[in-house]
């Protein structure tokens, strides 16, 4: 009798294994599979995108001409250095505002703590509007400025509750005995907050990284000057699928342009392609900073 449970519960675990390794297995291939063909119908030749109704999955050859008619007029390339700055020094800037602003909300004996802590809430809570927020970088000068892209949003109120929490779960003990050896509020959070929390920096550090480098709508909303456009708002042009707007952005006679599937996949790339390469350096990084963050006892 106790055999045969053994038995049953042998093989349920095993079913229970295979179960879970065929879920993965096709959770895994409904993740890479759409990447697969976006790469592949990029590289893949006009003839070959015509015969497959626009969507390659496995290219029989390797042709760079939808890469060529992007980066051939140099708008391209002028956008990608506009999204690299507008990703670069927001991110900086916002981590700098974030750590800043959590670290004095996490002090209990802050002026105005509470009354900030209460602004940070209700920013929170609720949105000023579309309206107001254009009024707003208006009045500040900041229309067909890339600043424009930055400033509005360059603190969010859901990551500055994320550090705060993280800086009030510092162990006391080493505040206070930075504090008798004679550290100040700044030192405190310089050379004891900022190297514990290098991993939720990191983490919010991608985030806003994230954020930037795919911003639209803000780019169109308050920049009118194409010069200044970002990467996602230059290859808008040719992704929704108005040729002759895409052609007049790539620099490129419409009927020299490889087929429009062709192009829009090599734009996802393009705007995909950094991101993907960027993040397992950071994944590496948040692992260190959580070992060096580590409190030991």
């Amino acid at each position: 009798m106790s055999n045969a449970i053994v038995r049953t519960q042998a093989m349920s675990e095993t079913t229970g294994r295979i179960a879970k390794g065929v879920f993965l297995v096709v959770a895994c291939g409904l993740v890479v599979i759409p990447f697969v063909g976006i790469i592949s119908t990029s590289l893949a030749s006009p003839k070959q995108i015509t015969d497959a109704g626009g969507f390659v999955l496995f290219p029989t050859g390797i042709d760079f001409s939808a890469y060529r008619s992007i980066f051939a007029g140099g708008v391209v390339t002028r956008s990608l250095m506009i999204s690299l700055f507008v990703t670069i020094v927001g991110t900086t800037l916002s981590i700098v505002l974030t750590a800043m602003l959590g670290w004095a909300l996490s002090r209990k004996g802050t002026f105005g703590n509470r009354f900030l802590l209460l602004l940070v809430l209700v920013s929170l809570l609720f949105n000023p509007g579309l309206i107001p927020g254009y009024l707003v970088v208006q009045q500040l000068g900041l229309l067909n400025s890339l600043w424009a892209i930055i400033i509005p949003t360059s603190v969010s109120a859901f990551n500055v509750i994320v550090v705060r929490a993280f800086f009030a779960a510092l162990p006391q003990e080493i505040i206070d005995s930075a504090r008798m050896d004679g550290a100040s509020e700044w030192g405190l959070f310089r050379y004891i907050a900022v190297p514990l929390s290098r991993a939720v920096l990191s983490v919010v550090g991608l985030f806003y990284g994230v954020g930037y480098w795919n911003s639209f709508f803000n780019a169109l909303l308050y920049i009118s000057d194409s010069s200044k456009w970002p990467l996602p708002l230059v290859l808008r042009t040719y992704v929704v699928g108005d040729t002759q707007l895409g052609a007049q952005a790539l620099g490129t006679p419409a009927d020299a342009l490889p087929p429009q599937a062709s192009i829009q996949m090599a734009i996802l790339v393009i705007s995909i392609l950094p991101i993907v390469v960027i993040y397992p350096f950071l994944q590496r990084h948040f692992t260190k900073a959580v070992l060096t963050g580590a409190v030991k006892g």
